[in-house]
């Protein structure tokens, strides 16, 4: 009903996302209501995503970008930023770290951008959710952040191979940075058409 993988299911019940509990055996019983409220979730969240985002591409032309970000205005931007690159992404969009595990649950992004302070489930929650699913540790994620290392660290610091940067957003660092992972993953073909300096 929902789309996602079990163990998705699983880590939401555990972070209190869907009202579930355990039987005598150990098996988690989740409550109706919650997985429709849940549901009614996802598909406002699907009728937000801006229209960049739903432009039909096939699935080898396409390396799909999630952004994670609170901030309407700064969607727009990206956005706007993103369609500029004239580059083959499919753009998605969500508005907090409960969203974002949505949507990479549905759509298995290439490459996850995400703010970290964010109302509900925060980006630091989100990517502690994240990373103990075993089928999304390798998944890529960058960090854009108005938080400074110190406030990180306080909040129990970050993976090691998440790459972070300080806003205001730096639009023509993440351009060359998603232009070598789309070259890469076109295996080095293409390394040439890096983004102007």
């Amino acid at each position: 009903m929902l789309g996602v993988a079990l163990r998705t299911v699983q880590l939401w019940v555990e972070a209190g996302v869907l009202t579930a509990w355990k039987t005598a055996g150990g098996h988690r019983r989740v409550v109706r209501a919650s997985v429709d409220a849940l549901l009614k979730q996802k598909a406002a969240a699907l009728a937000a995503v801006p229209v960049a985002g739903r432009r039909a591409r096939t699935a080898e032309a396409a390396y799909r970008l999630l952004v994670i970000e609170d901030e309407p205005a700064l969607l727009k931007l990206y956005a706007m930023a993103v369609s500029g690159w004239d580059l083959p992404i499919e753009l998605l969009t969500a508005g907090d770290g409960f969203e974002g595990l949505l949507r990479i649950g549905e759509k298995r992004p290439d490459l996850v951008i995400t703010d970290l302070r964010m109302p509900g489930m925060d980006g630091f929650r989100m990517l502690r959710s994240l990373r103990a699913l075993e089928e999304f540790r390798d998944l890529q994620v960058i960090v854009v952040t108005a938080l400074g290392p110190r406030e990180i660290a306080d909040h129990g610091g970050l993976p090691d191979d998440i790459e972070v940067f300080t806003k205001p957003v730096p639009f023509p660092e993440l351009e060359r940075h998603i232009r070598a992972r789309i070259a890469q993953r076109r295996g080095g073909h293409g390394a040439a058409a890096a983004a102007p300096s």
